[in-house]
């Protein structure tokens, strides 16, 4: 006695095979591509926040505590671009001191360009505020910053900084 399916159902049960794998994958592609977006959506959020801290941090400076400013600003870098910013400060202190100089960044405006669960590029609209001996009262200073984030172990650190 033959156990086999008839033909006509050997054809119904493989086309119903393949609809239930094609279902399957299209609700895993699709499980996938809604936690990517929620991942992408929790990254710039996340992101824009540490942007403006890390502004305020990396753009400001006060004579008076040079190496406190720099080490608040360092908390916020990684690196390759630590490495960068370790060198700007270190050849900006001599002329900060003899200066005087005090500049405090605050972020106008800021907006995310590019982001994915990973990294993050925002553009910031800072100004600065300048003070040293060698102005009147206090200048400020409108500037565009490109900031590149990632993500770490540590929060989001800059990895790259442009001024535009």
């Amino acid at each position: 006695m033959d156990m086999s399916l008839p033909a006509p159902r050997r054809v119904v049960t493989a086309v119903l095979a393949t609809a239930l794998a094609l279902a399957v994958g299209l609700a895993v592609v699709a499980w996938w591509s809604a936690q990517r977006a929620a991942d992408t959506e929790r990254a710039r959020t996340e992101a824009l926040a540490a942007a403006g801290a890390a502004t305020q941090a990396i753009f400001s400076y006060d004579y008076r505590g040079f190496d406190a400013s720099v080490a608040n600003g360092r908390q916020f870098v990684t690196g390759d671009f630590a490495t960068e910013y370790a060198q700007t400060t270190s050849t900006l202190k001599a002329a900060a001191t003899s200066e005087r100089a005090v500049v405090r960044a605050e972020v106008s405006s800021a907006g995310v360009v590019r982001a994915d669960p990973a990294e993050v590029q925002v553009l910031l609209y800072v100004n600065q505020y300048r003070r040293n001996v060698n102005i009147d009262g206090e200048k400020v200073d409108q500037n565009r910053v490109l900031l590149t984030l990632r993500r770490t172990d540590g929060g989001w650190k800059v990895v790259h900084a442009l001024a535009i």
